[in-house]
C-alpha cells in the first residue's frame, strides 16, 4: 500500500502543482477564499470524496469524506488556504492545502484495502478568525482518531508546541475639549491608552518566560489641539498554556480598568480575533511522521526540533483529538515565514516538488494509523493522559 500511495501522488503531482500555482498567484484573505475552496472541493469530488460545502455557515469551509466499507479509524487531514494582507501567500498556505489534497489522493487509492474513513477539513482564515476554532467548539473533530497537517518552512522540523493566545481590543471613551482653550473640560482617552501600555510594561516583569504581550494603538486621536475622546488599542496575549493565558488576560484587563479609573474614562473590552489554544503534539503520532522522513532519505541531522512559531488554531483541534503539525522544507534559504522572500521562493519549482513530498509523508503517516492497531492504541493512550 505504501508503494501505491507514493505512485498515486507522483502521478497526481502535476495537478497538485497546477492548483498550488493558481492559489499562490491568486491570494485570498480569510473567509474570502472562494476560488481556492472551489478548486479544492472540485478536486476532492473527482477523487471520490463526498463534499459538504459551507460547513457551520462558513461559506469557504468544507468537509470532504471517503468512508471505506471496512471499519477502522477516522483520519482527519487539514487544509489551510488563506493569504496575508498585502503579502499574499507568504506563509505558504497554497502549499499546505495541496499537501493535504495530495495526501487525500494517495490515501483514496488504498482506502478500500486499508479500511477506515478519510476526512479532509477545509479550514479558512487561520491567520485571523481560524475556522478550526469554530469546528473544534462544534465537536467536529471529536470522533476523529488523529488530525494531521504539515506546514512549509526553510527546514524540516518535528511537530512541537504553540502558544495559546487571546486577541484583546480596549476602547477608551473620554470627553473632547480644546487642548489649549479649555483643557479642564476634557477627559483624555489618549492618556488612558498610554497608561494601559505603562501598566502592561510593568506587568511583564512579573510574568513567566513563555509570556508574550504585544500591542498597538490603532486609534489615538485626530489632532494635537483636541483632547481625544476616543482611543483604541489591540493586544495579543500569549503563553504556553490556556490556563495561564486566561490568567494573563485577566491581568491585562485589570490594567485597562486601572487606566480608565485613573483618567476618568470608561473602557470597553472585546476580542477582535479568535482565541487560540496551545498545540499539544501527540508524540506517538509525530514519531511516525519523523520515521517516514528518515525512510524517505532525510538525514537525522536535517530533522530539527520544533521552534516557537507563535499561535495556531490547530491548538484548539489538538485538545479534541491527537494532532501533529510538522514542518517540511520547501526553500533552500533560511527565509522566515510572513516575508516577501519566503513568499516568492515558495512559488518556485523546488517548493512545489517539496509540497508533493510532504503529501507523501502525510499519507504514509495516516496509513500507519489506519492499519496498525497497536500504534493507534499508543496514540489514544497518550492523548487520554494529556487531558488529565
Amino acid at each position: 500500500m505504501k508503494n501505491t500511495i507514493q505512485e498515486k501522488i507522483s502521478a497526481y503531482a502535476p495537478k497538485l502543482k497546477e492548483i498550488a500555482g493558481f492559489i499562490g498567484a491568486h491570494p485570498e484573505l480569510g473567509h474570502e477564499e472562494v476560488q481556492a475552496s472551489a478548486m479544492l472541493t472540485a478536486e476532492l469530488e473527482s477523487l471520490g470524496y463526498t463534499v459538504e460545502r459551507g460547513t457551520l455557515g462558513l461559506h469557504t469551509a468544507f468537509i470532504a469524506e471517503y468512508r471505506s466499507a471496512k471499519p477502522g479509524p477516522i483520519v482527519a487531514l487539514l487544509a489551510e488556504y488563506d493569504a496575508l494582507p498585502e503579502l499574499g501567500h507568504a506563509c505558504g498556505h497554497h502549499l499546505i492545502c495541496t499537501m493535504t489534497l495530495g495526501a487525500a489522493a494517495g490515501l483514496r487509492a488504498v482506502a478500500d484495502e486499508a479500511g477506515g474513513t478519510i476526512r479532509v477539513y477545509g479550514t479558512p482564515a487561520e491567520e485571523t478568525k481560524g475556522a478550526k476554532v469554530d469546528m473544534a467548539a462544534a465537536g467536529l473533530f471529536d470522533d476523529c482518531d488523529v488530525a494531521l497537517m504539515a506546514h512549509p518552512y526553510h527546514r524540516h522540523e518535528r511537530s512541537g508546541s504553540s502558544l495559546s493566545m487571546d486577541a484583546l481590543q480596549f476602547e477608551f471613551h473620554g470627553k473632547a475639549a480644546h487642548a489649549a482653550a479649555n483643557p479642564d473640560l476634557g477627559v483624555n482617552a489618549l492618556d488612558a491608552v498610554i497608561q494601559l501600555f505603562n501598566g502592561v510594561a510593568a506587568l511583564r516583569q512579573q510574568t513567566r518566560s513563555d509570556t508574550r504581550i504585544h500591542g498597538i494603538i490603532n486609534a489615538g486621536g485626530q489632532a494635537p489641539n483636541i483632547i481625544p475622546d476616543y482611543t483604541s488599542a489591540q493586544f495579543y496575549v500569549r503563553s504556553a498554556s490556556r490556563a495561564y493565558t486566561d490568567k494573563l488576560s485577566r491581568k491585562v484587563k485589570a490594567c485597562a480598568d486601572a487606566a480608565a479609573l485613573s483618567t476618568g474614562c470608561t473602557v470597553t473590552v472585546s476580542n477582535y480575533e479568535y482565541s487560540y489554544d496551545e498545540l499539544r503534539t501527540n508524540e506517538a503520532l509525530s514519531a511516525v511522521f519523523t520515521a517516514n522522513l528518515l525512510e524517505a532519505g532525510i538525514a537525522p541531522e536535517h530533522i530539527h526540533d520544533a521552534e516557537d512559531h507563535g499561535s495556531l488554531d490547530l491548538g484548539n483541534v489538538s485538545l479534541r483529538c491527537p494532532a501533529i503539525h510538522p514542518f517540511i522544507q520547501v526553500v533552500d534559504q533560511p527565509y522566515n515565514l510572513h516575508t516577501v522572500e519566503f513568499r516568492d521562493a515558495a512559488q518556485l519549482a523546488p517548493a512545489y516538488d517539496a509540497m508533493a513530498f510532504g503529501a507523501k509523508m502525510l499519507a504514509l503517516t495516516a496509513l500507519e494509523v489506519l492499519i496498525d492497531a497497536a500504534l493507534l492504541a499508543r496514540i489514544r493512550e497518550e492523548f487520554a493522559a494529556s487531558r488529565k
